[in-house]
C-alpha cells in the first residue's frame, strides 16, 4: 500500500459571487488539470444574513454538474424546467446541467441566521456535454453514515466506501464524495483508488496529512525537502491536494478534524471554460453564448 503524498496545501480565498454572496473559493477558474474531473469548490458560510441573502439569481449552466451540500440553513432553488424546491441541513442536490439549464439558488439562514454549505463543480465528458439535464436531490436521512470503532465518522454522498454506497448514482466520472470526521488525536488511514485525483477540504478542527514513516507532515510544494521544519497543519478552510497513491493518512488535532474528501477519475479532455459554461472547444463555448443571446440556449 502507498500513502498519497501531499502535493499542495492552500487556504481558500475570500471572493464575491452571484448578487454579492461572500464566500471562500478553495479552487477554480485556474488550471483544472490537478483536480480533473473537478473544476471548482466554494465554501459559503456566514452568520450575517447580508453576506448571503442576495443569493445567486437566474444564471445558465452547460457542460457540468453542480453539487450543493448544505450544513446549516437552506438553499431554495428554481429552474427553467419549472422545478422548485429547497435543500436543508445535511441535504445534497446533484444537478447535471448537461445541454443547458437556467436556474437560481437563494440561501436562507437558520433560526440563528447561520448559513453554511459547499458547491462543487464536476466536469462532464465530451460524450455527455449535451445530455438531458437532471437532478438528484438527496435528503440527509438517505445519506449513509458509517462510524468506525475509533469514532471516525464518514457520510457517503457518492461512491462506495467501507462497503457502503452513497445514494447519488449514474455519474460518468464515478466520483467519491465523503464528509469525514476524525476524533481528537486519532490517526486514520483512508483508502483512495490509485487512478483517481483526490483532494480534502478541511472545514472544522485541524490535522496533519502524514506520510507513512513518521508523524511529520509531508512537505508542500513551497517547502524544500531539506527544510528542517514541517509545514503547518491543515486548519479550517484549508485545501489539501494529494499526489498519487492508494490511501491517505490524517492525524487529527486536539479538536479533531472534519473535511470533505473527494476523488474522481480524470477525464483528460480539453477544457474551454468561461463563467458557468464549460465545453471542450472555444467554438462550442462561443456557440453556447450565441445561443444565450439569441434565446435558443434551452433545448
Amino acid at each position: 500500500m502507498s500513502i498519497r503524498p501531499v502535493k499542495r496545501i492552500a487556504r481558500s480565498k475570500p471572493t464575491l459571487e452571484g448578487a454579492g454572496v461572500h464566500l471562500r473559493r478553495a479552487f477554480g477558474f485556474g488550471n483544472p488539470s490537478d483536480f480533473d474531473p473537478f473544476l471548482l469548490l466554494d465554501d459559503f458560510r456566514s452568520d450575517i444574513p447580508e453576506n448571503y441573502e442576495a443569493g445567486f439569481p437566474w444564471h445558465p449552466h452547460r457542460g457540468i454538474e453542480t453539487i450543493t451540500y448544505v450544513l446549516a440553513g437552506t438553499v431554495e432553488h428554481g429552474d427553467s424546467m419549472g422545478n422548485r424546491g429547497a435543500i436543508a441541513a445535511g441535504d445534497v442536490q446533484w444537478m447535471t446541467a448537461g445541454r443547458g439549464i437556467i436556474h437560481q439558488e437563494m440561501p436562507k439562514g437558520d433560526a440563528e441566521g447561520r448559513m453554511h454549505g459547499f458547491q462543487l463543480w464536476a466536469n462532464l465528458p465530451s460524450s455527455l456535454k449535451m445530455t438531458d439535464p437532471r437532478y438528484q436531490e438527496i435528503k440527509a436521512a438517505e445519506i449513509p453514515l458509517i462510524t468506525d470503532d475509533d469514532g471516525t465518522g464518514v457520510r457517503i454522498v457518492c461512491g462506495t466506501f467501507w462497503g457502503k454506497r452513497g445514494p447519488v448514482d449514474g455519474i460518468a466520472a464515478d466520483p467519491m464524495y465523503l464528509d469525514v470526521s476524525v476524533p481528537p488525536g486519532r490517526r486514520k488511514t483512508l483508502p483512495v483508488e490509485t487512478t483517481r485525483h483526490a483532494f480534502a477540504y478541511v472545514f472544522a478542527g485541524s490535522g496533519k496529512f502524514c506520510n507513512a514513516s513518521g508523524p511529520l507532515a509531508v512537505p508542500t510544494e513551497s517547502v524544500q525537502w531539506l527544510d528542517k521544519n514541517p509545514p503547518s497543519e491543515a486548519e479550517n478552510r484549508s485545501l489539501v491536494l494529494f499526489d498519487q497513491g492508494d490511501e491517505l493518512t490524517v492525524q487529527a488535532g486536539e479538536d479533531g478534524i472534519r473535511f470533505l474528501l473527494c476523488s474522481g477519475k480524470p477525464l483528460q479532455e480539453p477544457v474551454a471554460w468561461y463563467g458557468p459554461i464549460v465545453m471542450n472547444t472555444q467554438e462550442q463555448l462561443r456557440q453556447a453564448f450565441d445561443e444565450l443571446d439569441q434565446g435558443t440556449f434551452l433545448k
